[in-house]
C-alpha cells in the first residue's frame, strides 16, 4: 500500500480497516489482523498497526480480547458508518460545494449525475478478502 504524507499512517492503516468493515469484507464478530500481520503485509513498522488496531478498540469499532487479538465489535459497523458520515460531512463535502460553485454546477446538474452514476451500475458481488 502506498501511504501519502497528508495523514498519518496509523489512520492511513485504520481508514483502511474500516473501508474492510464497511464493505463487508470484514463482518461482527470476526477477527482482525494483527499488528505484525498488518505491518508485514504493508511493509510498515508494527508500531502505527498496533495504534491504528488500538484507535478502532478505542473508537468501539473493535474489541481486544486478550491474547487472542482484535476483533469486529458488535455494533462496530454501524460506529464507523457514523464516523465516516460526520467526516463526510465535515471535511469532503465543503470542498465538493466549493467546487460546484467555482464551476458553476447546479444542484440540477449533481442530482442528475447522482442519479444517472446508479444505473449502469454492476451487480454486487461477495467482496473478495484482503491479504494484509
Amino acid at each position: 500500500m502506498r501511504f501519502n504524507s497528508d495523514r498519518p499512517i496509523f489512520a492511513q492503516i485504520q481508514d483502511l480497516l474500516v473501508a474492510d468493515i464497511l464493505s463487508g469484507r470484514l463482518s461482527s464478530g470476526e477477527r482482525l489482523p494483527s499488528a505484525r500481520e498488518l505491518a508485514a503485509s504493508l511493509e510498515v513498522n508494527p508500531n502505527p498497526a498496533a495504534r491504528a488496531l488500538q484507535s478502532l478498540a478505542d473508537s468501539g469499532v473493535a474489541r481486544c480480547e486478550r491474547g487472542t487479538g482484535y476483533f469486529v465489535a458488535e455494533g462496530g459497523p454501524a460506529i464507523a458508518r457514523e464516523e465516516r458520515r460526520r467526516r463526510f460531512f465535515e471535511e469532503a463535502l465543503p470542498g465538493v460545494f466549493k467546487a460546484m460553485d467555482e464551476l458553476g454546477v447546479t444542484t440540477e446538474d449533481f442530482l442528475a449525475r447522482y442519479a444517472a452514476r446508479g444505473k449502469a451500475a454492476p451487480e454486487k458481488s461477495e467482496p473478495a478478502k484482503r491479504a494484509y
